[in-house]
């Protein structure tokens, strides 16, 4: 493959050379990786994107807020990218991959573009080249990439290490409105929004929003944040009502955040996030080595007849085949 035919696709905003571009950094061969490497340093430098991380529970509307808030934002002229993390089978490795049907009118769009990845064994909520393929849709031009979580809980702040604004969507009426006290991602959220806040659901909605409004105060403030964030606000994407107003809170604070240089500031911290992340992968990677493999299966025996600790025996494993 020619990755220097491929970059100037992507950098002419050919999808096509982007699916293939996506494909080729999630691929797990080495070769493949080089070469989206490859392609990633020969796409241009002066593009930048607005990088919107989203999760919340499954149900939460998740799939259609960013169907209705993608339709806004291209509205405007904007175009827009959605990277949507699957999770995946523990059993058979596979995921369903269904984003995409699920955002009909989205994925009609020529300005959108749209595209599921598996979650594989990657924790966080996000895939393991999702970053990658964030850089990848920059260099195609798109001005907001949002990207999806899978959406299972609240480990999920991996996300927040990727992305210049992390929303939480939550659903009225479910359960202990108070559960956003608790640390985790409610720390990490610049903006909680409260959706199907209509019909039947809106009382509920206004109250839900005015507990995490107060959870929210109770909050160590954080030094990026200008007064009055992060917030809790409702929107109905469904209704497709408040997601103008949202939009604009966000580019208030993403303005605010340039002009006190925070913005700049947290780019290059996840910049270095990812380098250490990556060198973290690097050495995980040498368990699988054949030679390390059979020292591991070894010292796996005599742990489980009891000649050896599983510290004593992981100390051995790290002194005599991992330090080179």
């Amino acid at each position: 493959m020619d990755t220097t035919d491929l970059a100037d696709g992507i950098a002419r905003g050919e999808r096509r050379a982007l699916a293939r571009g996506i494909t080729l950094v999630e691929s797990a061969r080495a070769d493949h990786q080089a070469q989206g490497a490859e392609v990633i340093a020969a796409l241009p430098r002066d593009r930048h994107a607005l990088r919107i991380g989203l999760s919340g529970t499954p149900g939460v509307g998740k799939s259609t807020f960013i169907e209705a808030f993608g339709m806004m934002l291209i509205g405007q002229g904007l175009r827009v990218a959605v990277l949507a993390v699957d999770p995946s089978s523990a059993r058979s490795g596979g995921s369903i991959l269904g984003d995409k049907t699920r955002m009909d009118r989205l994925s009609r769009e020529p300005g959108a573009f749209i595209r599921p990845s598996p979650s594989r064994t990657h924790l966080g909520g996000v895939a393991r080249r999702t970053r990658e393929a964030v850089a990848l849709c920059e260099g195609a031009g798109f001005d907001v990439v949002l990207i999806e979580t899978v959406g299972v809980g609240q480990s999920e702040t991996v996300v927040a290490q990727m992305a210049d604004l992390f929303l939480l969507l939550l659903a009225p009426a479910g359960g202990d409105e108070l559960q956003g006290v608790k640390r985790g991602i409610m720390e990490m959220a610049d903006m909680i929004l409260i959706n199907k806040a209509d019909g039947d659901l809106k009382p509920a909605a206004t109250r839900t929003c005015a507990d995490y409004a107060g959870a929210l105060r109770l909050l160590r403030k954080r030094p990026q944040d200008p007064e009055g964030y992060p917030r809790a606000m409702m929107v109905s994407a469904l209704a497709e009502e408040g997601l103008e107003a949202a939009w604009a809170d966000m580019q208030t604070l993403v303005d605010w955040r340039r002009r006190e240089g925070f913005f700049d500031a947290t780019r290059a911290a996840q910049a270095r996030y990812w380098f250490e992340e990556e060198v973290r992968q690097a050495l995980l990677s040498q368990l699988d080595d054949p030679r390390v493999r059979a020292g591991m299966d070894d010292l796996a025996a005599h742990v489980a007849q009891g000649d050896l600790t599983p510290v004593a025996a992981a100390l051995e494993l790290v002194q005599t085949h991992l330090r080179r």
